[in-house]
């Protein structure tokens, strides 16, 4: 039934914002959270960006995944919820336990309310972090929505805490749902248009590039659009096909660094004239990473093969992702034209 209120948590967030253009596009009245009202403005011109402007179609409620306070009211008379919102700790906050805690304990205060209020499906955006990290040599590729991430091996809080923040989610609905319906959505790295000043962290190595970043890792990834994304999110919401199932988003193969330098080089010219096309030496980085805490993080990852499928979202949803290099070019042309790069 379109015209029915749909939760979009984590208002301030780069998926969250396209799926509210998507369901406000689709007909959909939409409610969102932000840990402070004083930030509705800031995500009514990113919609605005986005090319929405829904008036009294779009409701605010304050609420922190911290506590209970806002929750009730959140998700009063909504048919659905899509659930994006994570806790990301900063600062001094590095610690595993600064991120899987809050991460397990929001996806359950949000499921929790969802049931209470009589909510049919939740749409969890979870990562590909829950699925193709930490694996042994020779574990097969690509990777599906049948692999969970390796916590034994070499894992990263964030991924961590999106591996298990994810297993409780399904193990509540389990044990509890009460008939509270939920579908996962795993995107892998997201590009596509910017609406503002927050974007993703995949969006991030775009303006690294275009800003001259000196060099490229050897690191690959698959990449997806954040409106198919978005749009994916849809579908795994009112599709009856996508009850208690787990969608990877992505499209195409995977990427390394370089082809993305080398794909802005030719797409963009002199807008692109600092991209750098030197891949840096592994054993470099590997030794950067014992002092640099965001190096650290990518050691794990070099050489790793992340290619994953996107099939069962075609089959199962009839969804179609539009090509990997339509979505980096949209980064890219976004934050030209919204002025985000530094000089």
């Amino acid at each position: 039934m379109k015209d029915e209120w749909v939760l979009v948590t984590g208002g301030t967030g780069f998926i969250a914002q396209h799926c509210m253009l998507a369901l406000l596009a689709a007909g959909y009245r939409v409610r969102t959270t932000v840990r402070s009202l004083a930030r509705e403005g800031e995500v009514r011109a990113h919609l605005k960006t986005g090319g929405a402007e829904p008036g009294e179609r779009l409701g605010f409620v304050a609420a922190d995944l911290g506590s209970d306070s806002g929750w009730a009211d959140a998700v009063a008379g909504c048919g659905y919820v899509m659930h994006g919102a994570s806790p990301t700790p900063s600062g001094d906050q590095t610690r595993e336990e600064d991120w899987i805690g809050p991460a397990v304990d929001g996806n359950l205060r949000v499921l929790r309310a969802a049931r209470d209020a009589g909510v049919k499906r939740v749409v969890l955006t979870s990562a590909f972090g829950a699925i193709g990290v930490g694996h042994k040599p020779g574990h097969r590729r690509p990777f599906d929505e049948t692999d969970w991430s390796d916590l034994t091996g070499d894992v990263a809080p964030y991924q961590k805490s999106k591996t298990l923040s994810e297993r409780a989610s399904w193990d509540f609905i389990a044990r509890e749902g009460n008939g509270l319906e939920l579908a996962s959505v795993n995107p892998v790295a997201v590009y596509g248009p910017a609406l503002g000043v927050d974007f993703s962290h995949s969006i991030r190595l775009i303006s690294n590039m275009l800003e001259g970043q000196p060099g490229c890792l050897n690191v690959n990834s698959c990449c997806v659009d954040v409106r198919d994304v978005a749009d994916l999110h849809l579908r795994a919401m009112i599709d009856p096909a996508a009850k208690g199932e787990r969608f990877l988003a992505t499209s195409g193969k995977s990427m390394w660094m370089i082809e993305v330098a080398e794909l802005l080089r030719e797409r963009f010219g002199k807008a692109a004239e600092k991209v750098s096309t030197q891949v840096w030496p592994d054993e470099q980085v590997r030794i950067a990473g014992e002092t640099n805490e965001q190096l650290k993080g990518v050691v794990p990852l070099l050489n790793y093969d992340m290619s994953a499928s996107g099939e069962k979202a075609e089959r199962l949803l009839g969804w179609a992702p539009r090509p990997k290099e339509e979505a980096i070019v949209a980064s890219a042309e976004s934050l030209i034209r919204l002025g985000l790069l530094r000089n």
